[in-house]
């Protein structure tokens, strides 16, 4: 029997239940990016809250590429489950904050209007970096923006502005460097192009606090779905599998109101920088050295690879050696104790994170992830070691070819044929990433001394 909303409270009874009456909740959030980690991490957060005594912030969820997920959890009226794998076993939750999932390409109006309506508080967005139509140094390529969510987000605060309703807050979920501050900019530009008219509402009634996530998702496959059914005796094709720990820090600056997060653990501070800093440039910077020397050294997955003690090592090396010394952390924030919990996470074998899912669109993470820290550790005087061994292996992946999924894929390759490594790296470097430009001599300096990169003569 699959999910759905007439499944009563005997059914999988091992499965915790949220205890909130869905149908009297508004939507208060439409959040563009419904994938798995919005399901486990601000739907989860959400689903709490509501089931606290929370009202009205059910989220209508926004599928920009795909209708696959809107085929997954429409005809499970949004319910989906959540289960935490870890050393003790399996604790499975079903999720009700999700009302509905809408399709842009087929459904633009409805919505539009969804975000119009007065109930709708929060607009939010896991579309990945590669989602917001950035080019070099954060200026908003409007080609790729009027594909992604900007058009529908106009036409709603157009709406909300005519009839005299308040803005709404602009929360960015995604790993971005300074992320509300990111958002803000590129929102900025798009409104300054396309509805100038409407960029003094956006700065006068809209907030775009900046946030850091945390929490580990890999994919789910056909087996994990089978086995689940098998435990509770429901089929959920929208479920989803994570890790115990969950991280969420949020700037508390807010146009219209929030859910009580603060009471399930979400942070709410003045300035996110620190944890921000600490996240991209220790967890998703060693997340992507694994995958990149992981799958280079024929692991396919991230318990796998940070058992290599030679992976293990550098991963060490990348987050305590040379990421941490770039970070000025918090009060609360200790920065060797964050090293070794990553270590730890990353060391569990029930989540089965796949190492060529972090390995995705490299050539948008590399910049807050890996060259951050070395172009701040160029102006100490200081090398990068770990991070240039992590580089190699990303230039491998290019060349080898059997696991890129990457915007630029067919560009770095031709590039990566016609010339070699020693193009590859400067067209990076001029191209792609000008505001690191001046690491370039750097990088090959330290690529020289690896055996991966001897054809290096730039």
């Amino acid at each position: 029997m699959r999910l759905d909303p007439t499944i009563d409270d005997t059914a999988a009874p091992m499965v915790e239940r949220f205890g909130y009456d869905r149908d009297a909740q508004q939507a208060g959030i439409v959040h563009f990016g419904i994938g798995a980690f919005h399901r486990a991490h601000m739907a989860w957060y959400t689903d709490r809250a509501m089931a606290a005594g929370d009202r009205d912030w059910m989220i209508c969820g926004v599928s920009l590429r795909s209708r696959n997920v809107a085929e997954q959890l429409n005809p499970q009226g949004g319910l989906y489950t959540l289960t935490e794998r870890g050393a003790e076993g399996d604790h499975t939750r079903l999720i009700g904050a999700v009302r509905e999932v809408l399709f842009a390409a087929e459904e633009g109006d409805r919505v539009v209007a969804r975000i119009a309506d007065p109930a709708c508080r929060i607009v939010s967005f896991t579309v990945t970096e590669k989602g917001y139509g950035r080019a070099a140094a954060n200026r908003l390529d409007l080609a790729l923006a009027r594909a992604s969510f900007y058009p529908l987000l106009t036409e709603a605060l157009l709406r909300r502005r005519e009839a005299g309703l308040p803005g709404v807050t602009l929360l960015c979920c995604d790993n971005l460097a300074n992320n509300g501050a990111a958002l803000r900019d590129l929102l900025q530009q798009w409104f300054a192009a396309e509805a100038p008219d409407l960029l003094p509402w956006f700065e006068s009634e809209c907030t775009v606090p900046a946030t850091m996530v945390d929490r580990i998702v890999p994919q789910s496959d056909a087996a994990e779905l089978a086995q689940l059914a098998e435990r509770i005796g429901l089929r959920d094709e929208a479920a989803v599998f994570t890790e115990p720990f969950s991280q969420w820090v949020v700037e508390d600056h807010f146009a219209n109101g929030r859910p009580c997060w603060e009471n399930h653990g979400v942070e709410l501070v003045a300035c996110v920088a620190p944890y921000e800093r600490a996240k991209l440039r220790m967890l998703n910077g060693a997340h992507s050295l694994l995958a990149y020397c992981g799958l280079r050294a024929g692991h396919e997955f991230v318990h796998e690879a940070v058992a290599d003690p030679a992976l293990h090592d550098l991963a060490r090396r990348l987050m305590l050696d040379e990421a941490a010394i770039t970070v000025m952390p918090a009060k609360e924030q200790n920065l060797a104790a964050y090293a070794a919990e990553l270590l730890e996470r990353f060391a569990n074998p029930a989540l089965r994170h796949r190492l060529a899912q972090i390995a995705m669109d490299g050539s948008q993470k590399i910049p807050q992830r890996w060259l951050d820290t070395a172009l701040v550790r160029r102006k100490l005087g200081l090398g990068v070691d770990a991070i240039a061994q992590a580089f190699d292996a990303w230039l491998w992946h290019i060349e080898d070819g059997r696991f890129v999924d990457d915007p630029h894929a067919a560009v770095l390759q031709q590039i990566m044929t016609a010339g070699g490594y020693d193009r590859l790296v400067t067209y990076c470097f001029d191209a792609l990433w000008p505001k690191y430009f001046e690491l370039t001599d750097n990088f090959v300096a330290a690529l020289r001394q690896l055996p991966r990169s001897a054809r290096l003569d730039c």
